[in-house]
């Protein structure tokens, strides 16, 4: 029973979006390691820009830096 966690940063993923990534990572899992769909989990969790931090900084003050 494989078990995927996504993380993503909050910055408005849709619907169809996030069930395209469920929809992915299950047939990449039936496909590459033989798992049954009905038994694989994915879950999404989205975190907020300023809960995210890379070399130091928050992605929120990253973002800034990129415009």
């Amino acid at each position: 029973m494989p078990y995927v966690h996504i993380k993503i940063t909050d910055e408005g993923v849709t619907k169809e979006q996030k069930a395209a990534l469920i929809e992915g990572a299950t047939t990449l899992l039936e496909k590459v390691l033989n798992k049954n769909r009905k038994t694989t989990f994915v879950t999404i969790e989205e975190v907020p820009l300023d809960n995210w931090g890379i070399g130091g900084l928050q992605v929120s003050e990253l973002r800034k830096k990129d415009k």
